[in-house]
């Protein structure tokens, strides 16, 4: 029997309904979303999503992280649940896709389970998690579910104390209600997460489905390279201690140390800041904001020293000092087989190829993989274009990735707690 007759499907139409109403919310002039964490859109979208939760007659919850989900009782009053979801905040006029889609077709797969009465070993959760784009924190909504949410994260917020102390309050959430949202490890089964790739992986491939194996690990320094300010029109370039210089042959070196030994691995400098920043002085001084990336835990940490060590060498070879601020770290965190295997089972349930493959963007599903058994799936990005209005994916491409997360959820919650 071909078991592509076997598989689930999601209800494409009412799917595509959703996520065209969601896109509504923030939306810009150029086909985008502005959405950041507790603007105005970002929670007038969070009640719309209320709204369908009540209307398709399950159950709203939410909890002390401002986490907003549908809850679906599918087993017994001791059962675990796996969660299935995704964020509704964007970046800064982002797109359309990033989050959202993960989102409604959590929902989807609550409704097509219920509206089918299966009967499951685990209950079922599609949850919105605060706060995955970091306009305030970071993570704020799956970190708190981990328990993983400390005070200390909360004094020098990225976005800011003052921004994320006006954002609490337009929510009516408080600094201490956040470390409540954090689940009791024993009520999880789970959770399982379908995402855009924002990437050409897939496309370049020819592939539909990407079935995510690490989730990388991201660090971040301040480097301020010190010199001295001079006349930049009588101070000879030789006797210069010139700050710009030091920093700049760093940039260019980040670019030659990832070509030859990190093929795999990403860095960035996305901001240079130059003092005293005048056309006519030598720079005494130049702060880098230093980013880098790394699916497996060996790389990240010698694509650290490495890129260390050559900024200390830019440094002594201009006569300069080297301040060295560390910003924070994510530890590359590895998905887990049982998903993984449920998701390339349910792909060839329904007739789909699929591709292992790393994510080089951060995810809620890295917060939670220490704790549950933590999965996600990718679908193409045309020209792999993502934080930006230009962000798409055929709508085909998203069916396809709603009903492997369906039928990945059945196999999943079918199976045995213990096993």
């Amino acid at each position: 029997m071909d078991n592509r007759n076997l598989a689930l499907r999601i209800n494409a139409e009412r799917m595509r309904a959703d996520f065209d109403a969601l896109a509504q919310f923030g939306a810009t002039p150029n086909g985008g979303v502005h959405r950041p964490t507790f603007s105005e859109a970002h929670l007038a979208a969070r009640q719309w999503f209320r709204e369908q939760i009540e209307k398709a007659g399950l159950e709203f919850r939410a909890d002390g992280a401002g986490n907003h989900s549908a809850f679906l009782k599918c087993a017994g009053n001791d059962a675990k649940t796996l969660l299935l979801g995704s964020h509704l905040d964007s970046v800064p006029d982002g797109g359309r896709f990033d989050g959202a889609l993960g989102v409604v077709a959590a929902l989807e797969v609550l409704r097509v389970v219920k509206e089918n009465n299966i009967a499951l070993r685990t209950n079922l959760e599609a949850i919105d998690f605060t706060d995955e784009e970091g306009t305030l924190v970071g993570f704020i909504g799956s970190a708190g579910v981990a328990g993983k949410l400390k005070p200390v994260d909360l004094q020098s917020p990225r976005g800011g104390r003052a921004n994320l102390q006006a954002g609490l309050a337009r929510a009516g959430l408080t600094e201490p209600g956040l470390f409540t949202a954090a689940r009791d490890r024993d009520s999880i089964a789970g959770y399982l997460e379908l995402h855009i790739e924002q990437g050409k992986r897939l496309s370049d491939a020819h592939q539909d489905i990407g079935i995510v194996t690490d989730i990388v690990g991201i660090g971040a320094y301040r480097l301020k390279f010190i010199g001295r300010a001079d006349h930049a029109g009588t101070t000879p370039v030789q006797a210069r201690r010139d700050a710009g210089q030091g920093a700049s042959g760093f940039v260019r070196g980040i670019r030659e140390i990832i070509l030859l030994d990190f093929p795999h691995c990403v860095a960035n400098v996305g901001k240079m800041e130059f003092s005293p920043g005048a056309f006519n002085i030598v720079p005494s001084s130049v702060v880098v904001s230093l980013e880098f990336r790394a699916a497996h835990e060996y790389d990240f940490a010698w694509l650290e020293t490495c890129l260390l060590e050559r900024a200390k060498t830019e440094a002594q070879h201009f006569g300069l000092e080297l301040e060295v601020e560390f910003i924070g770290k994510h530890a590359p965190t590895p998905m887990s087989e049982k998903p993984r295997r449920a998701f390339a089972a349910a792909c060839d349930a329904l007739g789909l190829s699929h591709l292992s493959l790393a994510s080089g963007a951060g995810h809620d599903a890295q917060s939670l993989a220490h704790l549950w058994d933590a999965g996600m799936i990718f679908v193409p990005s045309v020209d792999g274009a993502s934080h930006s209005a230009r962000e798409f994916t055929e709508w085909s491409d998203c069916v396809n990735g709603a009903n492997v997360l369906l039928n990945a959820a059945l196999q999943l919650a079918s199976q045995s707690q213990s096993s």
